[in-house]
């Protein structure tokens, strides 16, 4: 019985984290808002059940930045420019001995840089482009499936083409989201540990007017 309950809480653990992203919202130049959650789906109020779980993110552009604990993100005020940020230390890695797995999440917001400083991101094609390529360490990735989440939450299922790209399919004002995941095995070290399996997240949000 007790077996059995381990084995329920960690197929929970496992789905809950594979389920979430962290996304960055930003408006224009003002400060930028980071977020625990399921995009797609309504933010309770207060935020996400999980989002205490969100405590530091890593800042690339400012990493001494102030971040500010608010109901359901953390703010942080920045210099102008797209925002980047990653966190490996969400949730504790999960499954049997010698078997866990643990997930790595990388987050960007705007679409003016046309490079990748993250090692899994989404890079606009051009300055404003609708259309992203997806890449890992610097080697755009194919056949991956990509999910765009609409600002009225609507979502659509897209997968790269054999440069790593997708075309965006923007039908309205407003914050649109992309989101695509790689799992990775073999060995890896996380800060609580090695595992035998590495998931990576990765999202991009961006203004469409």
């Amino acid at each position: 019985m007790k077996k059995m309950l381990l084995a329920t809480l960690l197929l929970g653990l496992s789905t809950t984290a594979q389920a979430h992203e962290v996304w960055i919202e930003r408006d224009g130049a003002g400060p930028a808002r980071i977020y625990l959650g399921e995009p797609a789906e309504a933010m309770p109020q207060g935020g996400d059940p999980e989002f205490a779980k969100l405590k530091a993110p890593k800042l690339l552009s400012a990493p001494g930045a102030r971040l500010e604990r608010k109901a359901g993100y953390l703010e942080a005020a920045l210099p102008a420019g797209d925002v980047r940020a990653w966190d490996d230390n969400v949730f504790a890695p999960w499954g049997e001995p010698g078997k866990q797995e643990s997930v790595v999440y990388y987050a960007r917001a705007g679409r003016t840089e046309t490079r990748a400083a993250l090692p899994f991101e989404f890079v606009p094609a051009k300055a404003g482009s609708d259309r992203f390529r997806l890449i890992r360490d610097g080697k755009p990735v194919a056949a991956t499936e990509v999910t765009v989440i609409a600002p009225d939450k609507a979502t659509q299922k897209l997968t790269t083409d054999a440069k790593g790209e997708i075309a965006v399919p923007v039908t309205g004002k407003g914050r649109y989201l992309l989101t695509a995941a790689l799992k990775d095995e073999g060995a890896h070290s996380t800060p609580a540990g090695p595992v035998a399996v590495l998931h990576r997240i990765t999202t991009i949000s961006f203004l469409a007017s």
